[in-house]
């Protein structure tokens, strides 16, 4: 499933944390927004370890679950369409 990651957090230091964190998980689509193809377990996973990286009463961040079928019905503007990485890589 997509997840869409969006962040706003006021704090630079906290906020590029957050920022090089999510880099394991999904491409960044904009400044405060990434794509992440996770499942249920993983999205729960990323969710618990993002909620040790803010405080609550400053930074606000929200967590899209996508439905598989929604991803191909998506529209974008100068850029592509989600897509999720290859299910297998050839070294």
């Amino acid at each position: 499933m997509l997840v869409l990651v969006i962040y706003d957090i006021p704090d630079n230091r906290r906020r590029q944390k957050l920022s090089d964190f999510l880099e394991g998980y999904g491409r960044r689509v904009q400044k405060s927004a990434f794509e992440c193809f996770l499942s249920l377990n993983e999205m729960q996973k990323l969710y618990q370890q993002v909620q040790r990286r803010v405080k609550p009463t400053e930074d606000d961040v929200r967590f899209y679950w996508i439905p598989a079928d929604a991803v191909p019905r998506s529209l974008t503007i100068g850029s592509e369409v989600p897509q999720p990485p290859p299910s297998v890589y050839i070294i």
